[in-house]
């Protein structure tokens, strides 16, 4: 039997040579392969700035810092290290201005840094160093400056909008762990003799509830935010500058704890100046719409 060589299709036979009807034919989508990422198809991912992060991520590392270095009871250099988180913290928000990289990220970092740098390491810090001795009452006042703070910023954050950018609500969070550190740093240059008297504790106990409930207070602070650090200034200011950073190298602790204490104060005097004269003493600039934060706002 031979097998013969079949071809297709038949030469007699004929292909159909009929078009598709258009209005039948229908266009399929197939998916694109996992594998595949099509330049229309992929997400931009959101980035963050470096650049004023840095600084906060730097003033962060100083309250840390400052509590590692209370730890080993080297309290000069932890008033030293929140004292730099100050300078950082001041310099995170003007850098971001100036170089127009602001972020919601930044914001919610810098309230972070913050809580740890002017929050939780001075309370720490002024009850290892001076109010542990006290027992319960040592360690609730550490608590109420702790708390204070937190609330402070979390206030600070709501009324963010509505607030005079002349003025704080209440004494800020950096300027209070200045007071508190700041009498730390004085006490310990001193020497071993001043720290063992026995009015320091309750002078670091009561200086410890003024820092932390005047923080949570309406009375208005200067906040300095109106210097344009852009526009021309006289020569003469910039010789003031140098004299007082030459005044400052004469007893850092001593001349840098005077000017908090005085900054400490100056809300109240300028909250007592302004009931004088009857003008408002609020910093709340405008009013708001959210009925449950109405108190905020008082």
């Amino acid at each position: 039997m031979s097998v013969g060589r079949l071809r297709y299709p038949p030469p007699n036979m004929t292909l159909p040579t009929t078009q598709p009807d258009p209005a039948s034919t229908r266009v399929v989508d197939l998916p694109l392969d996992d594998t595949e990422d099509s330049p229309s198809t992929r997400r931009r991912r959101k980035g963050i700035f470096i650049l004023p992060n840095l600084f906060t991520l730097a003033a962060l590392f100083g309250g840390f810092y400052a509590i590692v270095m209370a730890m080993n009871g080297q309290f000069e250099q932890s008033a030293i290290g929140v004292f730099c988180a100050m300078v950082l913290d001041s310099l995170d928000g003007r850098v971001a201005r100036m170089t127009n990289t602001q972020s919601a990220f930044g914001e919610q970092m810098d309230s972070l840094s913050d809580m740890v740098s002017f929050g939780a390491a001075p309370a720490l810090i002024v009850y290892e160093w001076a109010l542990k001795g006290l027992g319960k009452w040592g360690w609730i006042a550490a608590f109420v400056y702790c708390s204070c703070a937190a609330l402070r910023l979390a206030r600070f954050n709501t009324n963010i909008g509505v607030v005079d950018k002349r003025f704080f609500q209440g004494l800020p969070s950096p300027a209070a762990a200045a007071l508190v550190m700041g009498l730390i740093w004085v006490v310990t240059d001193l020497g071993e003799s001043a720290r063992t008297q026995p009015w320091l504790v309750w002078m670091a106990f009561g200086l410890t509830l003024y820092s932390g409930l005047t923080m949570v207070t309406n009375v208005p602070f200067y906040s300095f935010k109106d210097i344009s650090f852009k526009r021309t200034v006289p020569f003469i200011v910039i010789v003031a500058i140098a004299l007082g950073i030459a005044v400052i190298n004469i007893h850092p602790a001593g001349v840098l704890f005077s000017i908090f204490v005085i900054y400490g104060v100056s809300g109240y005097g300028v909250y007592v100046w302004k009931r004088l004269k009857g003008k408002p003493v609020s910093v709340i600039s405008t009013s708001t719409d959210e009925p449950d934060e109405e108190g905020l706002h008082r």
